[in-house]
């Protein structure tokens, strides 16, 4: 009989020893993404199996349980249904082509070049300042010789002409 330790050392050991063959295996067979899942599972079955002390040759063991769970996995995947769905034009969502992409760009393009027209001069040319030199906040109140505050509030009524704009557009 055998301490009840000595059991897992071999198992360590057997498992270091043949870790890297069994996940060779699986890669040539299943794949690289597959392979490591599969290699834990062969060592999990030979552990619940207690089989290794058993054995007379537990590398043959352990390649016959590799092969057996390539099968299995090969009769779930025969097993399980495959759905076919037929093209319907109705039912799937048409993409937009290039060209409608094009002209809805060059409609919301005039439109807000026309918003931009409409605005107050002071708030016009806050906004251009931020949106189009990218200025901050500090420098275009700093340029202006108004404050922070006031700066603020012109963006917000630009934004607000904008999103107007685009609302009683579309």
């Amino acid at each position: 009989m055998t301490a009840p330790g000595s059991t897992r050392v071999s198992f360590d050991a057997f498992y270091r020893a043949q870790h890297a063959r069994v996940l060779g295996y699986f890669r040539r067979k299943a794949g690289r993404d597959a392979a490591p899942d599969l290699a834990q599972e062969v060592f999990a079955r030979l552990l619940r199996s207690g089989a290794l002390e058993r054995a007379e040759c537990p590398e043959a063991y352990l390649t016959r349980i590799a092969r057996n769970l390539l099968i299995d996995n090969a009769r779930c995947k025969r097993s399980r249904p495959t759905a076919f769905y037929s093209f319907d034009e109705e039912r799937d969502a048409v993409s937009c082509a290039d060209q409608t992409w094009r002209i809805e760009a060059a409609d919301l393009s005039h439109l807000y070049r026309r918003t931009v027209r409409a605005m107050p001069p002071k708030t016009r040319r806050v906004f251009l300042m931020r949106r189009v030199r990218r200025m901050s906040y500090k420098e275009i109140a700093a340029s202006l010789g108004v404050s922070v505050a006031t700066v603020d509030y012109h963006m917000v009524q630009a934004l607000a002409l904008c999103r107007a704009a685009v609302a009683a557009q579309w």
